[in-house]
């Protein structure tokens, strides 16, 4: 924190953020206090604390604070008075912090990653998949960075996080007025760090060979930290003779953040400009934002980051030296330019205001931190009035459930959290809801995991259902006839059946007299639970799958309209062929139209590939592609994983051509994704899905595509099923439902219809 450079910078907008999000922030420096100008500001926010391990002596004063040295003090500090959430910066930190008592509650802002896939070697994929599992949430800093991450390390699927720059003008400082200079010499400014590969040096000549050209300018430079480079020790040395020296440039040192801001706001034109090498980097420079919140246009590099932010017809994008000069001269010469250049930074930077990252914040934290439910109170105080019955109540020889006791408040010695068990062999379905349950302050999580569908270990089983008040089985199998044969008087017992059990033999075994709830994730599926079951309706509910809303959320790619997509096409009743049938159509008229496949292979599941009737379907389907003219090209394959919400980026369209389903979440996905949700009418489709998605045919399909594309309805036909879905499946809606479930009384044999 004593020089101006990103992280410096980074860490004093985070502060704020967090400050003004409502948390208590407690700031740890790494090195001591040579100047205050970037520390004293944030002593003065309320709610925060400073810390300088050096001056508390925690350190050696001489002693650098190396990663090891850092995690070491972060826990004896934490130790005090335990954090809620870590927020740590850097990889080398965070893979030591990893494997300290501050696993889980890392937030892990990782910059110094790997940008690119040759370099991700295994050493690096195994730290960061270790970073992922030990963080809460990794916060990144653009969209890009984020997707890469996902793809090479599946693990930060699903808690990667945008925390972009934050932008915080300083009290009393107004931007710059609109309009170019008049009159006078133009004004270029850079602020922060010297380095080779910032062009630093490069600029030094920017006034002379403006000057060449009829144009009067002025280099303003703002930092004292210049870079020893050891591919280039004179660097550091030709660097400074050139802050001195050089023609037309004015070196005003360091300074705090709010004058390094002032000299910007009295610039004209900023300067980002680097080397080629960084073109690749999936970081947003702050100062960028900076100059666009000050009303001052910036000369920067061409990349796909920046055409998004700015536009692809950004008249500063600059990739060599006379390009820079070219678009100085430019808008040295055309005072339209120069307003349009500086309206497009102003309106970048205003989604990076202190109060969007505040607000980006306050969600995350409302997600990690859910407030208490009255409803769990009020549960949790019937089982304890329970317990304090039993414990006082004579032993009779009934199987009747006991008679309801009084609520009573609880004496301190009984509050307690209730107690959660989840059983089951694969929680894959159940994840973010098992987080969720986690982060609850009014429940106690513990997990029974089975090793396989009918392999457990009786003895853990037996521990949790003399623990729980409530168990929760994921799947009608064995786990479900365990737990109802081993269900104690009072307690909860909610079993989630699947398609998959349904037909299986299990439900028909398994004691409902014993289970209070069996959740179906449709309408339509527990309408088929109760014909085929014979349970009384009153125990079958439905609550849906989830679909995190706030994950798939992302901006879209060029060209996404055109483009159909498909999840899953194994086995052969997800009919990839119908796909295709759908594809031919659109491709008829418009080559534009592609359908991408994100699937594991059919021959890569054993149990379908051993099977006649599969090999020969499939067979027939990669034939066609190859040979049919019409889908020649306009098939790709997406191999499977984690990173559905970054791959649903170029997704404009999701199919769902099954011949049944029993809830299809790829169609839910890609409508929180921004999608637009196509369904052939398999049953009970209508029951989930708003019928207006719902064709008769694959004919019908591609032919509501292909209007609404060349309608331009695209775009309001995606942002309605946004909304659909958020209000239906969104990961909040979902869990609101599961805590009422968990919540309720046990059923008692009148109250069940």
């Amino acid at each position: 924190m004593n020089l101006i450079d990103g992280s410096a910078i980074w860490v004093q907008g985070m502060v704020q953020a967090l400050a003004r999000a409502g948390c208590a922030v407690t700031l740890v420096l790494k090195a001591p206090v040579r100047t205050g100008r970037l520390v004293d500001p944030l002593r003065a926010l309320p709610g925060v604390t400073v810390r300088s391990p050096h001056a508390e002596r925690l350190v050696d004063a001489a002693q650098a604070m190396a990663p090891r040295t850092a995690a070491q003090i972060l826990a004896r500090v934490d130790g005090d008075d335990p954090f809620d959430l870590v927020v740590v910066r850097g990889r080398r930190l965070a893979a030591k912090l990893a494997a300290s008592p501050l696993a889980g509650r890392l937030w892990t802002y990782l910059t110094d990653v790997p940008q690119a896939a040759g370099a991700f070697e295994g050493a690096a994929k195994g730290e960061l998949r270790r970073i992922a599992d030990a963080s809460r949430l990794l916060l990144c800093q653009t969209e890009e960075l984020r997707g890469f991450l996902e793809s090479a390390v599946p693990a930060t699927a699903g808690k990667s996080v945008l925390f972009p720059p934050v932008v915080v003008l300083p009290d009393g400082l107004e931007p710059r007025p609109d309009g170019p200079p008049d009159g006078r010499a133009l004004r270029l400014v850079y602020t922060g760090k010297f380095a080779p590969r910032w062009n630093t040096y490069e600029m030094t000549s920017l006034p002379r060979l403006l000057g060449m050209r009829g144009v009067d300018a002025e280099l303003h430079m703002v930092g004292d930290k210049i870079h020893d480079d050891p591919a280039d020790p004179a660097f550091a040395a030709r660097m400074r003779t050139a802050l001195e020296t050089g023609q037309g440039v004015v070196w005003h040192g360091g300074h705090p953040r709010a004058g390094a801001m002032r000299l910007t706001a009295a610039g004209d034109v900023g300067l980002s400009w680097r080397h080629p090498e960084m073109d690749a980097s999936l970081e947003l420079s702050t100062k960028v934002l900076e100059c666009g919140t000050l009303g001052v246009p910036v000369v920067l590099n061409r990349t796909p980051m920046h055409e998004r932010l700015l536009g692809a017809d950004y008249p500063l994008f600059a990739a060599s030296e006379s390009d820079v000069v070219d678009a100085l001269t430019l808008i040295g010469k055309n005072p339209d330019v120069y307003t349009l250049a500086a309206g497009r930074c102003r309106t970048a930077a205003a989604d990076f205001t202190l109060d969007a990252a505040a607000g980006r914040l306050t969600r995350h934290l409302a997600q990690a931190f859910p407030e208490p439910s009255d409803a769990v109170l009020d549960a949790t105080a019937r089982y304890a009035a329970r317990a304090r019955a039993a414990a006082t109540a004579p032993e009779v020889l009934s199987t009747a459930p006991p008679a309801e006791p009084p609520l009573a408040p609880l004496a301190v010695a009984e509050r307690r959290l209730l107690r959660i068990g989840v059983a089951g062999h694969d929680l894959k379905f159940f994840t973010r809801l098992l987080d969720y349950l986690r982060s609850r302050p009014d429940m106690e999580v513990r997990v029974d995991h089975w090793a396989a569908l009918k392999v457990h270990d009786p003895d853990r089983s037996r521990e949790l259902a003399d623990w729980a008040d409530v168990v929760v089985c994921e799947w009608c199998g064995p786990n479900a006839l365990w737990y109802a044969r081993n269900k104690r008087p009072g307690q909860r017992l909610v079993v989630r059946l699947h398609r998959f059990e349904l037909y299986a033999g299990w439900p028909k075994h398994l004691d409902i007299d014993a289970v209070d709830q069996v959740v179906c994730v449709s309408p339509h599926y527990a309408g088929l639970t109760r014909d085929i079951t014979g349970w009384p309706a009153g125990k079958v509910t439905v609550v849906p799958n989830w679909v995190d809303d706030d994950q798939l959320d992302r901006p879209k790619l060029a060209g996404a309209r055109h483009h159909l997509g498909m999840i899953g096409i194994a086995p052969s009743r997800k009919r990839l062929d119908l796909a295709l049938d759908v594809l031919e159509e659109l491709r008829r008229d418009d080559p534009r139209f592609t359908l991408f496949v994100k699937s594991k292979l059919p021959w890569e599941y054993w149990w379908i590939w051993q099977r006649d009737d599969e090999r020969e379907h499939y067979e027939r389907v990669f034939r066609r592609i190859r040979r049919s003219p019409l889908l020649s090209g306009g098939v790709v394959f997406d191999s499977y994983g984690r990173d559905v919400a970054s791959w649903l980026r170029r997704i404009g369209f999701v199919l769902s051509t099954s011949d049944d389903e029993s809830f299809h979440l790829a169609p839910a996905e890609g409508m929180a994704a921004g999608a637009v949700p196509a369904l052939l009418g398999w049953p009970g489709a209508d029951t989930i899905y708003d019928p207006r998605w719902i064709h008769p045919d694959p004919a019908a399909m591609a032919a509501s595509i292909a209007s609404t594309v060349a309608g331009g309805r695209w775009e309001d036909e995606r942002r309605l099923a946004r909304e659909q879905v958020r209000a239906a499946y969104g990961l909040e809606e979902v869990c609101r439902q599961w805590t009422g479930l968990l919540a309720a009384a046990p059923a008692r044999p009148a109250e069940i219809i």
